[in-house]
């Protein structure tokens, strides 16, 4: 009998440390990192703040001076295009996806500031700034593009969530079939535990305290992307149906 009951503590006490792991860590590293509480010449923030914006829906008010100026209308435009994402859940996606870095090829062929998949972009991207052409190395038109996509995943997962073909948060789900697809999230039944869809989710979300202003930065430091769990593979190409 003593056998089994250690094995049971053991396992308990391994569920214990993965869930303070998982939903504890990113409140930790941003307080590490942004110094939570303010400081001399640090950032300031409330722990609670961080925390709730942390869980939150993304749909508040952008932070203006966490954004490079030159894309705060494309984001606040982006965040506007559905009710269901805002302006915060665009800016944090692109810091992830590449540090605001408008020229960027990934290994993939994904192109741009927002890293759509080439196929993506070419169904949703347009020419924004009316420079003749559309092209993802373009912010606006990849920006716009990301948004419009945005929004009709999380129409699709609406409609798998109403179907109860799918489980969880509707904006965890969105941002997982941003990366992976939406039929591997289908499939999935969730949030995929594979594909680094969770470190995706994570990774976007550990940025809402920045670009809400729950934590502002002094000004002229960076906001670097803060990922609390390594991304098996950072941007996978999803070729699925949305």
């Amino acid at each position: 009998m003593l056998f089994p009951l250690i094995i049971l503590i053991i396992l308990i006490g391994a569920i214990i440390i993965f869930v303070i792991y998982t939903f504890f860590l990113p409140l930790v590293i941003i307080c590490d990192i942004f110094g939570c509480g303010g400081g001399d010449g640090g950032a300031t923030g409330d722990s609670s703040q961080v925390a709730e914006a942390f869980g939150g829906d993304g749909r508040g008010e952008l932070y203006e001076p966490s954004v490079p100026g030159e894309f705060l209308e494309h984001i606040k435009n982006a965040g506007a295009e559905c009710t269901q994402i805002g302006p915060v859940v665009i800016a944090s996606q692109i810091q992830l996806e590449s540090m605001f870095n408008e020229k960027l090829v990934g290994p993939d062929g994904a192109e741009g500031i927002s890293q759509l998949p080439p196929d993506k972009f070419e169904e949703f991207g347009e020419d924004e700034d009316d420079n003749g052409k559309t092209s993802a190395l373009d912010a606006a038109d990849s920006i716009m593009a990301q948004g419009r996509y945005m929004c009709s995943l999380a129409e699709d997962i609406d409609e798998l969530v109403a179907n109860d073909e799918v489980e969880g948060d509707r904006l965890d789900l969105t941002l997982a079939a941003y990366h992976v697809g939406l039929d591997t999230v289908k499939e999935s039944g969730g949030v995929p535990a594979h594909s680094g869809a969770q470190s995706y989710v994570y990774g976007v979300r550990s940025s809402f305290a920045v670009y809400s202003g729950a934590v502002k930065v002094p000004e002229g430091s960076a906001y670097p992307t803060i990922s609390p769990l390594p991304l098996d593979s950072f941007n996978p190409s999803p070729t699925d149906g949305q």
